[in-house]
């Protein structure tokens, strides 16, 4: 079983005040199962990348006050049946991922994105190989605005530099996948170190050092953090450029309700 994961339970401080949570935030257009044109939610392009890569089941982490984002979803999206985890207090990255394995067993495996990022191409989850943990790696202007994943000859990572001043790579990390028994380790981990880190690239470089091995991959050609007005024009230029739409996924059996945003 392949698992999405997907984090939603921020604040969204950048983009305040907004009505409704940001992985809401409407970003381009989908078609709908009546072949209409309506407004994409931001976090609609993950779920369509994570389908597309073969996820087979989502879990949502959202904090207690986001249910405009279970009432959107509902229980379904397309054939990909949705879970809800619950993460009472924004307590970072890993605490939300973490706040899912309960779902997720040693021998299944996980996607893990950000729902308020848009990156192309579409199709490059599935470059990610599933018996380790892997990132899909790309190539930004600023990348000590995110966390920069350097790698050795091989494309091991030796180390990710989040949020640095000066980073040594040009490279991003932008999703991973990750068998479920190293997701039980990282979290394993993280309890041993006292829960307290906050951001994964902290977590990951001290795995690694402990003996782990995650692998980088160059598949990814554009990468847009939503997160901001700035980043919000920036995904509609980058959308733009990229004319041809599909349809998203349709929602199956009973429709469920969406919010007016």
């Amino acid at each position: 079983m392949i698992w999405g994961i997907i984090p939603a339970a921020g604040h969204a401080m950048r983009l305040q005040p907004l009505a409704f949570s940001k992985e809401l935030l409407p970003v381009g257009s989908r078609i709908d199962e009546h072949g209409i044109e309506r407004p994409k939610a931001v976090s609609e392009y993950l779920i369509d990348r994570m389908a597309h890569a073969g996820a087979q089941k989502l879990c949502f982490v959202i904090s207690p006050w986001k249910s405009d984002i279970l009432q959107y979803y509902g229980g379904a999206i397309g054939h990909l049946p949705i879970a809800y985890a619950i993460q009472n207090q924004a307590a970072g990255l890993c605490d939300a991922i973490f706040s899912a394995l309960p779902f997720i067993g040693a021998g299944e495996s996980a996607f893990i994105g950000l729902p308020d990022t848009i990156w192309f191409p579409e199709d490059a989850l599935a470059e990610l190989p599933g018996d380790r943990l892997a990132c899909l790696l790309f190539e930004v202007d600023r990348p000590q605005l995110f966390d920069a994943v350097a790698l050795d000859g091989a494309g091991r990572v030796r180390r990710i530099e989040v949020k640095s001043d000066c980073p040594t790579s040009r490279w991003i990390w932008g999703a991973w996948r990750a068998p479920g028994h190293v997701l039980h380790e990282l979290h394993d981990l993280w309890r041993a170190r006292s829960r307290r880190d906050e951001y994964l690239g902290t977590l990951i470089d001290a795995w690694i050092a402990a003996g782990g091995i995650a692998q980088g991959v160059r598949a990814g050609e554009r990468y847009v953090d939503v997160g901001t007005l700035g980043g919000y024009r920036e995904a509609m230029r980058l959308l733009g450029s990229h004319a041809a739409r599909k349809p998203s996924l349709r929602p199956t059996g009973k429709p469920h309700a969406r919010p007016s945003l």
